[in-house]
């Protein structure tokens, strides 16, 4: 199955090894019509083991595995072909050294480069002097060292925005983004192993008479607020979000309808209690509904506690309304 999360790892080891295989196939039929057959047979051999961990790592998504698979794979490729090709081959331990660091682990992909400086080394007679053996080593080693430089910085720089974009900037919890992605593997969770997750979609009650009467600045406050409640109620496996404006998604482990009608309950008693504006206490109205086993995506879900959460509404707000009740 193709993988919904974007991966920056993985988009580079489906490229670069798409690429590396079509290249190298090239090289593999121009040697086969040049009669070089042992090597036409090492190039079609290299695809194939390249295009492996490539097709694993596009079905099933899992970068890190495939990444270090190829990493080894063109690692030991090199050294092979240094061995049949001689020191022609030169031109394809750089691109290896280069690419380690895109698709595996910072450490994995020095320690391989290491491998193929020290594999080419022992090699006999494949450098012309010792001046060349110095000075491909010396270039190992200085595209080595600035590659795992890059990798580490890149990889830190990648983590931060990833985190920004995931968190809504004014409450400090996750943004709608990260609250598809949770649905999503909750869902898929449920389908492998029956796990069972409860859902509650609540939003302030009256929340316009807020900005138009106080300005802004207090609605923003009271979305910070609330946030900060239902972020203290979550136990260990339950996570909040915001949904946007003032409606936040609360997505909780637990196993029955009772269970879900007592956490509804006893978030929409928390904030009741604990939530001050201007104008004195504000309340939510909350709708909640327990994954179906007929429900093959989060919107189906999601749809059915929204929809209770308008019942809610219309029922007098400060109320909740579990979505198996509307049924």
């Amino acid at each position: 199955m193709k993988p919904t999360r974007r991966d920056f790892r993985l988009d580079i080891i489906v490229l670069l090894g798409s690429i590396t295989g079509v290249t190298i196939t090239v090289f593999g039929i121009y040697r086969w019509l040049s009669g070089q057959h042992a090597l036409a047979w090492l190039d079609f051999a290299i695809v194939a083991c390249v295009m492996l961990p490539v097709l694993y790592a596009w079905r099933t998504g899992d970068s890190t595995r495939a990444g270090a698979a190829l990493c080894v794979l063109n690692s030991a490729g090199t050294l092979a072909a240094c061995l049949l090709a001689g020191h022609t081959a030169l031109t394809w331990i750089y691109l290896v050294l280069l690419t380690n660091f895109f698709i595996a682990n910072r450490w994995l992909a020095a320690s391989a480069n290491l491998v193929i400086l020290v594999g080419v080394q022992l090699l006999p007679g494949f450098f012309h002097d010792g001046f060349h053996a110095t000075s491909v080593a010396v270039s190992v080693l200085l595209i080595t060292g600035f590659s795992y430089i890059f990798a580490k910085r890149t990889q830190g720089d990648r983590a931060r925005l990833e985190k920004l974009a995931a968190i809504d900037a004014l409450t400090g919890v996750p943004n709608r983004r990260s609250m598809e992605r949770a649905l999503a593997d909750a869902v898929d969770t449920f389908q492998r192993t029956g796990h069972n997750y409860g859902l509650v979609v609540l939003d302030l009650d009256r929340f316009k008479d807020v900005n138009d009467q106080y300005g802004h600045a207090a609605g923003d406050a009271a979305i910070a607020d609330l946030a900060s409640i239902l972020r203290f109620e979550m136990r260990r496996n339950d996570h909040v979000f915001r949904f946007g404006g003032e409606e936040f998604v609360a997505l909780l482990d637990l196993d029955n309808s009772q269970d879900l009608e007592a956490a509804t309950e006893r978030l929409r008693k928390a904030v009741r209690s604990a939530l001050r504006g201007p104008g004195g206490r504000i309340t939510i109205s909350l709708g909640a509904a327990l994954l179906r086993e007929q429900e093959k995506t989060w919107h189906d879900w999601f749809s059915r506690a929204d929809a209770a959460l308008y019942r809610a509404k219309s029922a007098g707000r400060d109320s909740y309304v579990i979505a198996d009740d509307l049924f």
